[in-house]
């Protein structure tokens, strides 16, 4: 029995260890690059740090987004409207969580690296003359016509790859 304690402590010992140093192994999610974009290292994505600031329909959000942010416009390439999946990985469901009040008045629960100024946001997927919407108020989202702009926003994702 007394040799075993040793090997005991030093085996304890090891799993604090590896158990303390853990969480700056794992990495973060996010990392602001601190020029409009935040990547986000779990969907392999870049996003736009902000959407377009005002309400747009369907159409003008995909051009905006295939064009990417005006102010990091030439630097990267490849933006477009995100899936609803990818929205959704970015609404906090965490009851603790309280969110933040966009411009337009809306509190939502969305990850605090990325801002909005309104919480519904349009997304890629689209039926007919519909398109997905989702909101980060509730966490839900629906299909809406491309043709309404009041409270909508766009907000670009790219791929990350190699390159620009």
């Amino acid at each position: 029995m007394s040799r075993l304690r040793p090997l005991y402590i030093l085996c304890l010992i090891s799993i604090l260890l590896i158990c303390s140093l853990s969480p700056a192994f794992a990495g973060e999610r996010f990392t602001d690059n601190g020029d409009g974009t935040v990547t986000d290292h779990q969907l392999g994505v870049m996003w736009a740090k902000y959407d377009n600031q005002g309400d747009i329909d369907w159409r003008a959000a995909q051009r905006y987004c295939r064009w990417g942010p005006p102010q990091i416009m030439g630097k990267y390439d490849n933006w477009r409207l995100p899936t609803n999946q990818e929205l959704k990985s970015l609404f906090v469901r965490d009851k603790k969580y309280k969110g933040y009040e966009t411009h337009c008045g809306q509190k939502v629960k969305m990850v605090p690296e990325i801002e909005l100024s309104c919480g519904w946001v349009w997304t890629s997927e689209v039926k007919s003359i519909t398109a997905r919407v989702y909101n980060f108020q509730r966490g839900y989202h629906y299909m809406e016509l491309k043709r309404h702009w009041k409270a909508y926003r766009a907000l670009p994702i790219r791929d990350l790859q190699k390159g620009k």
